[in-house]
């Protein structure tokens, strides 16, 4: 089954320490190219995050933030940076002989400056825990979206296939009639000529001029490929390549079969073919 590149997903847990919310962000790329956005207490494992995501996700350009909302302390688990707290008594003592009348900064007022209530260490390991949960779970979600997002782009693909085997299949039926035109006008012309030819160049001449219009090997090449790209379809690993070098081949027929084209029935059949495989060649560059 196919896999978009594309997708979104959210997940939260909560934890001893806090809610911790994780969020992917994927869309297409060549590679697999993973940047993070995590906290300081899990930067040490960004390595360990990273094997996780490429262990579900082959291709794609992937964003990962990780946010924890600290739980609120209470008045016991306060931890106060005491030598702050006395930097911050000398200042104001100083800036009071300064400046009599300005007023001094009450115990709240301390307790707000930023460092002064410091938040309590964190255990890495544990959190990692409890962060690896919660990108695991935003790691499914994703893959759901992205299963979907791929079984409608292989639907689009298969129809397209479809047209591109019937009009494959017409001009395999239309050959022998445009062959038939093709000695009937150089006959015209000897005819016009008024002169007397012989058979048998004329035969080789006609005989050469229709192996140079046959294109029995171009459409025998484009449904080998169609065949390639179905099976391509039905495998469990990631194809997106395999069916992006697919529809340069498909694309490589349907220009031979334009240029051999003897009439304007053939020359539309390639621009048609020409047109399907640009509209699957678009979706594929989503495909994983």
């Amino acid at each position: 089954m196919l896999n978009s590149m594309t997708g979104f997903a959210r997940a939260a847990v909560e934890t001893p320490f806090g809610t911790l919310t994780c969020e992917l962000r994927a869309v297409n790329h060549r590679y697999l190219d993973v940047q993070f956005r995590l906290p300081d207490e899990l930067r040490s494992k960004e390595i360990d995050f990273r094997n996780t995501i490429g262990h579900e996700l082959a291709r794609g350009k992937v964003e990962c933030s990780l946010h924890l909302r600290r739980a609120k302390a209470s008045a016991a688990e306060l931890n106060l940076n005491t030598d702050l707290v006395q930097q911050i008594g000398a200042s104001t003592a100083r800036i009071a002989s300064l400046l009599p009348d300005c007023r001094a900064p009450d115990a709240l007022d301390v307790l707000r400056w930023p460092g002064v209530v410091a938040d309590p260490e964190i255990d890495t390991e544990p959190l990692y825990s409890e962060a690896n949960t919660a990108l695991v779970n935003a790691l499914a979600e994703m893959g759901t979206m992205r299963a979907s997002e791929g079984q409608r782009i292989a639907d689009m693909l298969d129809s397209r296939l479809d047209d591109v085997v019937a009009i494959a299949a017409s001009v395999r039926d239309r050959m022998p009639e445009v062959q038939s035109a093709v000695r009937a006008k150089q006959q015209e012309r000897i005819d016009k000529l008024d002169i007397e030819a012989d058979p048998d160049r004329l035969e080789t001449e006609l005989a050469l001029i229709a192996q140079k219009l046959d294109v029995d090997e171009e459409l025998d090449r484009l449904e080998s490929h169609v065949s390639e790209v179905r099976g391509a379809l039905r495998k469990t690993e990631p194809v997106g390549r395999r069916l992006d070098f697919l529809m340069q081949e498909l694309n490589r027929e349907a220009n031979t079969l334009g240029s051999k084209s003897a009439d304007k029935q053939t020359t539309n059949a390639a621009v048609d073919l020409k047109v399907l495989i640009e509209q699957m060649r678009e979706q594929i560059q989503n495909v994983e």
